[in-house]
């Protein structure tokens, strides 16, 4: 029997016997590097754009790498904005894997163009460094919506660049595209959606890739502002409350994942991050505060904004859950 669902996010999971939800182990450090972007898109949760000054230190870089190789941390995932722009972001890189730390980047691909990125594609790829790419649609009118005139075209060439130096081609060199919906829906099934984007574009673009990620657009900042401007919050706010599906709690990203921005503070996920809502609910904290050991069982800062992983498919930073 279907359980009524409540715009209560802890009363949801009550109802569910899913309450409290708690850190399972720790399995990836995900790390903002800032908000510095050369894009600025619709649905941004972070609202990353050209004029952010919010940028991670050398000094923060370090004691992340420090705290990474003590703590016997396998894998990170560096986002941003656009990490690449973020000074020191290269031997940032080259530290985890001197630690052999795995390496995931979020690239938006068009960062591929910018000044001084030129060598980019060459670079990630010497490193085996697995890419996930920004790509909402594969075709252009739907993706400028999004991300603005002429991303398109230059989402296309970085792909290709990417392709010929062996992303997508080459077993040790994987690269993910991102699909976002263009506006308050859910995101398609995933593996359906997949096969489309393949055969399209290796058909338009003889283009490859391995996996695609679909991931829900969440109602907090730049989309939140978007989704009141066009009168659509509540409506899809309940969207989302309505399609709760509680097989997708125990994999949720913040479960597994330990979320740092770029001064060094803690949260359950990037989406708390943004809504400064620090690790557990409690005092904000620094990653070289804490031991791996302190985290496996704490509490999980939750509010509403969460029924946005929750809901259909799930969704979370490495795509659907169910």
């Amino acid at each position: 029997m279907d359980i009524p669902v409540s715009h209560d996010f802890n009363r949801t999971l009550q109802q569910h016997n899913l309450f409290p939800l708690t850190r399972a182990a720790l399995g990836e450090l995900q790390i903002n590097l800032g908000y510095l972007c050369n894009q600025a898109c619709e649905h941004c949760h972070v609202e990353a754009g050209p004029k952010r000054t919010e940028m991670m230190s050398a000094a923060t870089m370090q004691k992340i790498l420090d705290w990474a190789a003590n703590n016997a941390i396998e894998r990170v995932d560096l986002t941003g904005g656009a990490p690449e722009l973020i000074p020191g972001f290269r031997g940032f890189v080259d530290g985890f894997i001197a630690r052999d730390i795995g390496v995931t980047s979020r690239c938006n691909l068009t960062v591929l163009f910018e000044p001084r990125q030129e060598d980019l594609a060459a670079w990630y790829a010497a490193r085996r460094v697995r890419l996930v790419c920004s790509l909402p649609c594969y075709t252009a009118e739907n993706v400028e919506a999004q991300r603005g005139k002429g991303v398109f075209g230059k989402s296309i060439a970085a792909l290709q660049l990417l392709n010929r130096h062996g992303y997508g081609r080459r077993d040790d060199l994987t690269i993910d595209l991102v699909y976002n919906p263009l506006g308050p829906t859910l995101p398609p099934p995933q593996a359906g959606l997949e096969s489309d984007y393949k055969t399209r574009l290796k058909t338009d673009f003889d283009i490859d890739f391995n996996s695609l990620l679909t991931i829900a657009n969440l109602p907090i900042n730049r989309f939140e502002h978007f989704l009141k401007r066009t009168g659509q919050l509540e409506s899809y706010r309940q969207l989302l409350v309505d399609h709760f599906n509680p097989a997708t709690v125990a994999p949720l990203m913040c479960r597994h994942l330990l979320s740092v921005d770029w001064r060094g503070y803690l949260y359950d996920c990037d989406f708390n991050q943004m809504l400064k809502l620090p690790l557990g609910g409690g005092k904000p904290k620094q990653l070289w505060r804490i031991n791996r050991a302190q985290l496996e069982g704490a509490p999980i800062a939750l509010g509403k904004h969460c029924f946005g992983c929750t809901a259909g498919a799930g969704s979370s930073c490495g795509g659907a859950l169910t």
